[in-house]
């Protein structure tokens, strides 16, 4: 394959991606999984990479500068290396839930690998990876040892049901088949996860830090989890010591476990959740119905906590997701208590984190109360980047008077 100079520059800086529109010419049509050799206009070896008819991203680069045999000790190599930058986590004893590779920021473009305990979840986002699962497989159940491995498949994928050779979404690829929910710790609190038809592999692990942070900010304080999903900034509130809290979520599902994960730390010796039912709330409603109905109300927080999906997963979509955010924060404003703390995450690629952070201060200004920030946070341990589009996650913790 040759591709234009500019895909040309890219690749030889260590982008992961070559798009369809910068491929000029190949030797023949390709299928998904084939490996594409990339050659300069000198005709050297540049790169070699995953080929996908079926995507934008026509070429996902895993090898570059120099030839590699792609093979089975070679995916064995990445592996390690990717489980040896989380050995703090792997070694921690009270986080047994991490990501043990990032897809492309970890040299495996369009894989991720998630640790829940002794399962490992394998979510794919190109066809392209389905051929190497042969050589792939033995070495995921050792890179750690693992009991099993859990199959999700990407949206895209699941639209060319031809090319995913009998597998679905869900499927156990290696060990014992799931019994029901799976149980992890993430410092030191468990937490349930359905890794087979959960949301993403089953748990937002990004969060972890951002979820410690509001533990140390609970204390006392009424705390509403807004896009709670199944609890998780709740049950740090609750740990931390607030003194009631509320989970919204469109997903009476997610909200189901978010309660089960309550009364899964509910009597442990090593954390204080002493929050019960009477006092931890659960309402199953729109997210921004919820914010405008509760301000209406007259209800209050001291602590508000708004991490929602991305809702700009295209460029065209941009502008009306920082509309989003932008209505999100003044809503949150609306009841939260003067001197309280607001936490607001956007996990959107496409809105890099300047322009978030500045849509949110625009909104605060816009409602009167305008935010003095306590910290900017972005992407843990676990979630490394290593190309400027893999960067998605920005959270600010900022007080508002």
């Amino acid at each position: 394959m040759r591709v234009t100079p500019a895909a040309e520059r890219a690749v030889r800086k260590g982008h992961p991606w070559v798009f369809a529109h910068a491929v000029r010419q190949q030797s023949g049509a390709g299928r998904a999984g084939d490996l594409a050799v990339i050659f300069d206009r000198r005709r050297r070896f540049l790169a070699v990479g995953l080929y996908d008819p079926h995507s934008p991203i026509r070429v996902r680069v895993l090898q570059y500068g120099k030839p590699a045999d792609i093979d089975r000790e070679w995916f064995r190599t990445r592996l390690s290396a990717a489980a040896e930058r989380r050995a703090s986590l792997r070694d921690s004893g009270d986080t047994t839930g991490y990501r043990l590779v990032h897809g492309e920021n970890d040299g495996l473009p369009g894989l991720v690998l998630d640790r829940y305990a002794q399962t490992l979840v394998l979510k794919l986002y190109t066809t392209a990876w389905l051929p190497h699962l042969r050589d792939l497989l033995p070495a995921l159940s050792r890179v750690p040892p693992a009991e099993r491995v859990v199959l999700r498949l990407g949206r895209a994928m699941q639209e060319h049901p031809l090319a995913l050779y009998g597998l679905t979404d869900g499927a156990v690829l290696f060990g014992p088949p799931l019994g029901g929910p799976i149980v992890f710790r993430e410092n030191g609190l468990c937490f349930e996860v359905d890794p087979a038809r959960g949301q993403k592999t089953g748990f937002f692990l990004d969060q972890r830090e951002n979820r410690a942070r509001v533990a140390g900010l609970s204390a006392g304080k009424a705390v509403l989890d807004v896009f709670c999903y199944t609890g998780g900034f709740s049950l740090y509130a609750a740990c931390g010591g607030a003194r009631a809290v509320v989970s919204v979520d469109a997903s009476q599902l997610a909200l189901d476990a978010a309660v089960r994960n309550f009364g899964l730390n509910r009597h442990r010796p090593t954390v204080a959740v002493m929050i019960d039912d009477r006092t931890h709330e659960v309402i199953a409603e729109d997210a921004f119905g919820a914010l405008a109905r509760l301000g209406r109300e007259g209800h209050h927080f001291g602590l508000v906590i708004i991490d929602p999906p991305a809702f700009a997963k295209r460029r065209k979509e941009v502008q009306r997701a920082l509309s989003a955010h932008e209505r999100l924060t003044r809503l949150g404003l609306g009841v939260l208590v003067p001197g309280g703390t607001l936490v607001q995450a956007c996990c959107s690629s496409r809105i890099d984190a300047e322009t978030f952070f500045a849509t949110l201060h625009r909104a605060a200004v816009q409602v009167g109360r305008p935010l003095r920030e306590i910290e900017r946070t972005s992407h843990p341990l676990d979630h490394p980047i290593g190309f400027r589009e893999g960067a998605y996650l920005k959270c600010l913790f900022a007080v508002a008077p």
